[in-house]
């Protein structure tokens, strides 16, 4: 048979052939579309004079996002591990909302259905799949998450610590500062350099703590980037393929990669090998 599940898979999960880049391209367009018509629906004066032909093109995106969430549950040989899996869930949340609509049509669910409407905006994350630098990025945060929930956890201490300082200084004398958690609040927004303006230090010593914590704020910003940079050169360095797990379709292999990092599958077919070592290659 010409198209078998493992050609289906390649074409699908994997964009190193002119077929899997055709198919992602298509794709991203379709997502793109799709989440345009969804958008412009919410607009009054367009639903009321073209609510019916939008309402036709999301029936049609989800047919065509149905007919190849099938495909693949049905060409990768895991099919509960991928249907659980991150890209799995957002695909299944890209068309059960519009299938759900069809049982509540009465006007009292029109709230719900607005609700259904908008989850459709998740399909714009399905786009992240299909961007050749996204693996990267993702390695990148996974791999400095460590470094930055220290870093988080170091950033609330201190708006907590300087929170409760101006609290103590601006309590008595600013109305503004009735609380430690609107103390605490304020510190967050001087600290990240957001500046609402809506609640500011009256006395001089207040005036001086939030000095110091917008110098503070500079410094503390250029942290978490700092540390995503190290690590998406480190990344970069072992540079990820595009090859898939026929298994349970995970990505992100190093290029030496034998085996699947997620479920320990094996990444190429005996065939594939052999054809590799032949000494005409």
């Amino acid at each position: 048979m010409a198209f078998s599940k493992d050609a289906a898979r390649i074409v699908i999960f994997e964009a190193n052939t002119p077929a899997g880049k055709a198919f992602d391209v298509a794709l991203i367009v379709f997502i793109l579309i799709s989440v345009l018509a969804v958008m412009l629906d919410s607009v009054d004066w367009i639903h009321d004079g073209y609510g019916d032909w939008l309402y036709a093109v999301e029936w049609l995106f989800t047919i065509i996002f149905t007919i190849e969430y099938g495909l693949r549950l049905w060409c990768i040989q895991n099919t509960w591990l991928y249907a659980r899996s991150f890209y799995g869930i957002i695909d299944l949340i890209c068309i059960v909302p519009t299938y759900i609509s069809l049982w509540f049509a009465g006007t009292q669910y029109l709230l719900v259905i607005r609700v259904l409407r908008v989850l459709r905006i998740f399909r714009v994350l399905r786009m992240v799949r299909y961007v050749g630098e996204a693996e990267l990025i993702t390695q990148a945060l996974v791999a400095s998450r460590r470094k930055i929930t220290v870093f988080i956890s170091s950033v609330l201490a201190l708006v907590v610590i300087f929170g409760s300082f101006m609290y103590l200084i601006e309590g008595g004398a600013n109305d503004q500062f009735g609380s430690i958690p609107e103390s605490i609040y304020w510190a967050v927004t001087t600290m990240t350099t957001v500046g609402y303006g809506d609640i500011t230090p009256s006395t001089t010593f207040g005036k001086a703590l939030a000095t110091v914590i917008m110098i503070m704020g500079y410094g503390i910003i250029a942290v978490p980037t700092g540390i995503v940079t190290m690590e998406l050169n480190e990344a970069n360095r072992r540079r990820a393929n595009t090859r898939t797990c026929p298994m349970c379709s995970a990505e992100g292999h190093s290029r030496e990669a034998t085996y699947c990092w997620r479920c320990g599958a094996h990444l190429f077919r005996r065939e594939e090998q052999a054809a590799e070592s032949s000494p005409e290659r």
